[in-house]
């Protein structure tokens, strides 16, 4: 019998077909530089190396990930320097603190944000959020084809967007969204109506040639003690603009479903029931260290598609812990169906090259 293919394999995932062997993918790494010392070669292809299985599916872009869509983007630039740090302006107009001559490798303090009121909205990110700028047409029409291509191949299209949690957050800060929440929901209104205005003339470009499979929306929204926003200001202040985009997309593909990823880090179970009112179909990552149990997860719900639930902090300890966790989850979750087996988040550093060659070994075994 022959192997199934990265696209078959994917379509039994997204499915839920029980019994069907994982495909076989990874969340991302942190750790390259560390395998690297351990043997790694510099060149290697990870996919060969670890057994990962050709794409099933590719995303469109256009519409931000962890940031706003902007077109043109802020300048990158160094804005004063003070001793061991300088304060440099990032491509979503934010200040990050950085060590001097250094911004890869750590996380920056995130020290100022753009919007401070509806002024600084419309002068500093508004009209870089227009939809029909030559340059962003220009973007669309060079990548468009490729996805033509990848469709007619049988490949998943997915649209990658910045959720609006995600983007508030960029546009005005952490701390300080939750305040304007109540001091000025206005400006909350009139960012994410930019919002939509752009996502919904984007998406119906994009559809002119393609049919989405799914919209997938980077939220970012939980914390390890639940939600960073009440429900009330999700239904509020989010659900009335996806659910107009939602709605408009599917408009433009009668008789093509389209299904809602939403993408959290921390303790996502407790929003599950909230996002499954605008048709979320799939969770992930699902984060161990914040209480997140796919098991669990998986049999309250038992038609959520769900991804991560490997604890990167297992894969550190080594191979007995790896493979009691092994045992727990995949027996289990391969029976249900509808379950991509990959660590929680990127994996880190402190996962040796040794230990994940083994996790990577016992994945296999359920390919």
């Amino acid at each position: 019998m022959s192997k199934p293919s990265g696209i078959q394999k994917y379509r039994d995932f997204y499915t839920m077909k029980p019994g069907a062997g994982f495909f076989q993918k990874e969340f991302g790494y942190y750790c390259l530089d560390r395998w690297y010392e351990q043997g790694l070669p510099r060149d290697a292809n990870l996919s060969e190396v670890f057994g990962y299985d050709e794409p099933g599916r590719v995303d469109l872009y256009g519409l931000g990930g962890c940031e706003a869509a902007f077109v043109p983007e802020f300048e990158t630039k160094v804005l004063r320097t003070d001793g061991p740090h300088e304060y440099v302006q990032d491509f979503a107009g934010r200040t990050l603190k950085c060590f001097t001559g250094r911004r890869q490798g750590f996380m920056p303090e995130y020290v100022d944000h753009p919007v401070k009121d509806e002024r600084t909205f419309r002068e500093l990110c508004e009209w870089r959020m227009q939809y029909d700028t030559p340059e962003r047409l220009k973007q669309m029409d060079n990548y468009l084809p490729g996805y033509v291509e990848k469709q007619r191949q049988g490949l998943f299209i997915g649209q990658l967007i910045v959720g609006g949690y995600m983007y508030l957050r960029s546009l005005i800060g952490p701390g300080e969204l939750p305040i304007m929440f109540y001091d000025d929901p206005e400006l909350i209104h009139l960012c994410m109506q930019a919002w939509l205005e752009l996502a919904d003339h984007v998406t119906a470009y994009h559809q002119k040639q393609v049919k989405i499979d799914e919209l997938f929306i980077s939220e970012d929204i939980c914390y390890n003690h639940g939600s960073l926003i009440s429900p009330s200001m999700i239904r509020s202040f989010l659900f009335p603009y996806y659910q107009q985009l939602i709605a408009n997309m599917r408009a433009r593909q009668p008789g093509h479903t389209l299904h809602i990823q939403v993408d959290t880090d921390g303790r996502a179970m407790d929003v599950i029931d909230i996002y499954r009112e605008i048709g979320m179909h799939f969770i992930s990552p699902c984060e161990v260290a914040s209480g997140c149990d796919v098991v669990a997860i998986g049999r309250q719900y038992p038609d959520l598609l769900l991804s991560g639930g490997v604890d990167k902090r297992v894969l550190a300890q080594g191979k007995d812990a790896i493979d009691r966790m092994v045992d727990r989850i995949f027996p289990i979750m391969q029976a249900r169906g509808g379950y991509l087996p990959t660590s929680d988040h990127g994996v880190p550093e402190e996962v040796s090259l040794e230990n994940y060659l083994h996790f990577r070994k016992r994945c296999l075994e359920f390919a």
